[in-house]
């Protein structure tokens, strides 16, 4: 069996990525089909969470697999494919957000918790100190609970939900974040504590409701 059938004959769930490298760096039309069979569908899903449209995130995938192929060559042995595509996907789609970015960004003040003179939080809505979530682990688990977090997330100003997202949901770590972003570590700190306050206080009349 040449390396052509080889992949041809290789599920989109068990892919063997050395194959599957050894196939694109030979130039296999196969293996350029296997590769986009199999991996488009998470990257969409990377793309469509750190994008406002589905448009938009398609064309963060093509831009992806494009920037994927011309860059094979600094693909280091040992390393995951997947993991290697995954970093390509959100760069393609914070450069995607870059070129989106006409109007002025949305101040996140009005987002972040209130204190009381004494020093207490207040509800940024009511007035009223919080109150402990109950269980939001268990709460967590409900489908119209992840939607509702997806949709506070949304709520948040570019600038710190892209933080949130690539931190809290993907996973970087705070240097790779702040090179893809461009700004320095710190501010990425800054960013992801003031995004994790903000989305506390969006989230808080939610729980409390959940639970009272």
């Amino acid at each position: 069996m040449n390396p052509s059938d080889e992949l041809s004959s290789k599920s989109q769930y068990n892919i063997n990525e050395t194959s599957l490298l050894a196939g694109l760096r030979a130039g296999n039309q196969g293996a350029y089909e296997v590769l986009v069979r199999t991996y488009s569908g998470r990257l969409f899903a990377v793309t469509r969470r750190l994008l406002r449209t589905e448009e938009d995130a398609k064309d963060a995938v093509q831009d992806a697999f494009l920037s994927a192929f011309r860059a094979l060559h600094t693909f280091e042995e040992g390393a995951l494919l997947s993991t290697w595509l995954h970093r390509i996907a959100v760069n393609a789609a914070l450069m995607k957000l870059r070129t989106r970015r006409r109007k002025p960004e949305d101040s996140i003040e009005d987002l972040l918790p209130k204190y009381t003179e004494d020093g207490h939080r207040e509800d940024g809505h009511s007035g009223n100190p919080t109150k402990p979530w109950k269980e939001p682990e268990a709460l967590l688990e409900r489908q119209e609970t992840r939607a509702m977090v997806r949709e506070c997330i949304e709520r948040l100003p570019e600038n710190y939900r892209t933080v949130l997202l690539l931190r809290d949901i993907e996973e970087l770590d705070t240097e790779e974040a702040a090179q893809l972003i461009g700004i320095s570590p710190n501010a990425v700190k800054i960013r992801l504590h003031r995004a994790r306050q903000a989305l506390r206080t969006l989230l808080d009349p939610h729980f409390r409701e959940e639970n009272s």
